[in-house]
């Protein structure tokens, strides 16, 4: 049985506001800006490179620092840098045999703390 409450947000139109839609597609961006704004967040749909991220925001960090940190082996952890590092969102220093991970720049904590306001007004 269908509520009344589920058939709120349906359109019966078959109505196309043609002015509003060759607006939005002049202002579209092409699909490969698109699809690797996609890819972006799937990087981000990952609970372990979340912490990861987190973590890096309050200093920089060796693997095994990050792996004792968050109960993980290293190279668990040295795949998932691999993953940040391929998004663009971790760099790394070297400093003799030890390698110091990064945020890449200050984006990635904007883009946290836009989610974390989105997440609280929830």
């Amino acid at each position: 049985m269908i509520q009344t409450d589920d058939l709120k947000d349906r359109c019966d139109c078959n109505v196309i506001h043609e002015d509003i839609v060759n607006t939005v597609k002049s202002r579209m961006p092409n699909d490969e800006i698109l699809f690797d704004l996609a890819e972006l967040f799937k990087v981000f749909g990952d609970s372990t490179r979340v912490k990861i991220l987190y973590a890096l925001f309050q200093s920089q960090m060796c693997v095994c620092d990050i792996a004792a940190l968050l109960g993980m082996t290293k190279s668990s952890i040295s795949h998932q840098l691999r993953v940040l590092k391929q998004a663009k969102l971790v760099k790394y220093k070297k400093e003799g045999k030890i390698v110091f991970y990064s945020l890449d720049d200050e984006h990635i904590k904007n883009i946290f703390d836009q989610a974390f306001c989105h997440i609280r007004e929830a």
